[in-house]
């Protein structure tokens, strides 16, 4: 695993050269907004997961369906996980805030992604709908963090594979539900040190 899928242009490294200082405050730095979209439960129960291997930090817990634009301004900290659905599509919450997000400030914040998909079935458009996020999110003034080595995925293509590496964590609840929890804490522990706070 590798800690940095992305660093966007207004990342971590530029922060530091510019001495930019953002107004963090002792109530939102360890805070991480987790916004997931599920639509039969199985993101909704892997952002559960990784909520509860969180315990450093305050994890807010927020279905994509029910979230505001407006709500992200107070996290400095994002977690964004979604399925993929047909020939490659994102949840369809999240494809109806997508539009939304793109009037969202992100400089600064630290971003994670995560997808599930079913790589047997679905091998050539595994994990799509987290390239969806990714794109979304990209070029933003963020830091994305938590790119995946693709080794030991079976997988014949994939959209959210950037510069030879998931650009965030990719499940098959479907087919490798076992490795699940070790491809959690495993992502967890390469990013975790990364949020701000």
């Amino acid at each position: 695993m590798f800690p940095f899928g992305n660093t966007c242009h207004t990342g971590k490294e530029d922060l530091r050269e510019t001495n930019y200082k953002p107004n963090f405050t002792t109530d939102n730095m360890k805070k991480i907004a987790l916004i997931y979209g599920s639509t039969t439960d199985n993101t909704k129960w892997i952002a559960e997961r990784i909520a509860a291997k969180l315990s450093a930090y305050e994890v807010d817990l927020i279905d994509v369906a029910r979230l505001k634009a407006e709500q992200l301004a107070q996290y400095y900290n994002l977690i964004l996980g979604t399925s993929t659905w047909g020939a490659g599509d994102i949840q369809n919450d999240w494809e109806s805030f997508l539009p939304k997000l793109k009037d969202v400030n992100l400089s600064g914040k630290v971003v994670a992604l995560f997808g599930l998909g079913d790589s047997y079935s679905y091998a050539d458009t595994f994990v799509d709908g987290m390239a969806q996020l990714y794109e979304a999110v990209k070029d933003r003034g963020c830091t994305v963090v938590g790119a995946v080595s693709p080794d030991g995925y079976v997988h014949a293509s994939s959209n959210a594979v950037v510069d030879g590496n998931f650009v965030g964590l990719p499940l098959d609840q479907d087919n490798e539900s076992d490795r699940t929890d070790a491809r959690i804490d495993g992502w967890l522990s390469e990013i975790e040190s990364l949020f701000i706070g």
